[in-house]
């Protein structure tokens, strides 16, 4: 009999430590309690899927309605979870990746028990009361939980916060934190190495965002991008003249400004179908990616830029800019700025950890390229 009560009374504690609601904080402040951990997530920009992917071995169970980015611009992404987890094809798109074409109604339709989205997705501004948000309140008053993550806007100081609120929410707070250890090591690695360089240290870089697929040229203004390569010890030429997040520079003021580093940026999703882009990320080799990056800089008429001439010419994944990893951007720009300084960090080894330690879905194929073959194996 006592074994039986034991067993009971065990059961018990289990069941109720079980049905303790979940306190979470997100990004702007906001208290937000879930009776368990969150089911039946709406991701509204889905391009913050493979965030899941960190956090939660199983992200596509997690999901029941998304935007349709992930299948459109991230094409090679999607075929790749496809292939692991069929059931991707059974979630609900309620919407593109802005907010004026996203269905509150069909998203509601999906019985949802969270809302994952951005501040500027749900229509706020800069410090704006969250209360203010039409869309939010429309989930809230439908009693579903609203969550908002950002790596975007202000990724350097949301990211962290970011990731501990949506880990929690989902029910995985042990593996985040890991994974939030290893992100402040790799980050705190850079900061460390670059720690001597002044302003006057730090080379021009044009950041050559989308490369090849519109015209020349765009790229980074305030925010996002401009902030990593300030980390990576970095001065953006778009910075200079830009005053949002993203715009147009002509090549008249690329080739005045004369940029040390030059950095092109593509997801690779369609690459083949898609003359001029930047064929690199999921299952594109080395030898497409660099042959790409060629063409690109060739016809947009960049092979007379000193960085160029000098070999210090590159191609990235796009898509490491609205998530942790941009720390693999980091690392890469730090090494491809400052080489003397950043000695013994490669980006691609703390690209292969992640894939090892974290990922779901371990990202296979060419992120990372550099103009001449034989400096890729140290970047």
């Amino acid at each position: 009999m006592k074994r039986i009560f034991f067993f009971l009374s065990s059961l018990l504690v289990a069941f109720t430590a079980h049905a303790e609601p979940i306190q979470v904080t997100d990004v702007m402040g906001r208290e937000i309690t879930l009776p368990q951990p969150a089911k039946r997530i709406i991701l509204t920009q889905a391009r913050h899927m493979p965030v899941l992917a960190l956090l939660h071995p199983d992200p596509i169970s997690l999901l029941v309605g998304w935007s349709d980015e992930f299948k459109t611009s991230f094409a090679n992404e999607y075929k790749t979870y496809e292939q692991h987890f069929p059931a991707i094809n059974q979630i609900a798109v309620v919407g593109r990746h802005t907010a004026e074409s996203f269905s509150i109604e069909q998203s509601l339709a999906q019985r949802p028990d969270l809302v994952v989205l951005t501040s500027r997705f749900a229509g706020l501004l800069p410090n704006q009361d969250p209360k203010e948000s039409a869309l939010i309140r429309r989930f809230e008053d439908a009693g579903v939980a609203v969550l908002i993550v950002d790596f975007f806007m202000d990724p350097m100081n949301n990211t962290i916060p970011s990731l501990r609120a949506l880990g929690a929410a989902i029910g995985e707070p042990e593996r985040t934190a890991e994974f939030i250890t290893f992100y402040e090591q790799q980050m705190q690695t850079v900061s460390e190495r670059l720690q001597g360089v002044t302003e006057q240290d730090r080379p021009l870089v044009f950041v050559h965002a989308h490369a090849g697929s519109t015209d020349c040229c765009n790229s980074p203004g305030q925010g996002t991008f401009n902030d990593m390569i300030s980390y990576a010890g970095g001065h953006n030429i778009g910075a200079d003249v830009l005053k949002t997040q993203t715009g147009k520079l002509n090549f008249e003021y690329i080739n005045a400004s004369n940029p040390a580093a030059y950095v092109a940026t593509g997801t690779g999703a369609s690459s083949r179908n898609q003359a001029g882009g930047l064929r690199i990320g999921t299952n594109a080799s080395e030898e497409e990616a660099r042959t790409s990056l060629e063409q690109i800089i060739k016809s947009n008429r960049l092979q007379h830029l000193h960085a160029v001439q000098q070999g210090n010419a590159h191609g990235i994944w796009h898509a490491f800019n609205d998530s942790p990893l941009h720390v693999i951007f980091i690392q890469a720009l730090a090494n491809w700025l400052h080489p003397d300084l950043m000695q013994g960090v490669s980006a691609q080894s703390t690209l292969d950890t992640i894939n090892e330690r974290f990922l779901t879905i371990p990202m296979q194929g060419s992120y990372l390229v550099n103009i001449h073959a034989s400096a890729t194996k140290d970047q």
